[in-house]
């Protein structure tokens, strides 16, 4: 028995005006629209974050996503129009830099993440 893909879940008050947002984050369209309240983006191998319409829990996700180099996401990220926060230092070479969607779901890109320290 074993998990054979994880979802994170950004909930949003209305998904035809996420979707541009979310766009630029990712860089492109939505890899799947399974229904019309969800758009999905692969992320990983076997992990997607998962744009929902559900206007009462919208603004609440905090979104993980560990990259390979992130001053090249950071700057792609200013360069499609999106705003995240500069690069911190936080522990054992880990670099952090969030950016937050209209709704207040924060997404922070991690530099330097390896799952043993």
């Amino acid at each position: 028995m074993a998990i054979e893909h994880v979802l994170a879940v950004a909930p949003v008050t209305d998904l035809g005006a996420a979707l541009p947002w979310y766009e630029r984050l990712f860089g492109r369209a939505p890899d799947n629209r399974p229904m019309d309240a969800l758009a999905e983006w692969r992320a990983a191998d076997t992990g997607w974050v998962q744009v929902w319409q559900d206007p009462d829990r919208a603004g609440t996700a905090l979104v993980n996503l560990a990259v390979d180099d992130l001053p090249a996401h950071v700057e792609a990220l200013g360069e499609r129009g999106l705003a995240p926060e500069g690069i911190q230092e936080v522990n054992k070479g880990v670099r952090l830099s969030a950016v937050t969607d209209p709704d207040g779901n924060r997404i922070t890109l991690i530099g330097g993440f390896r799952p043993v320290y």
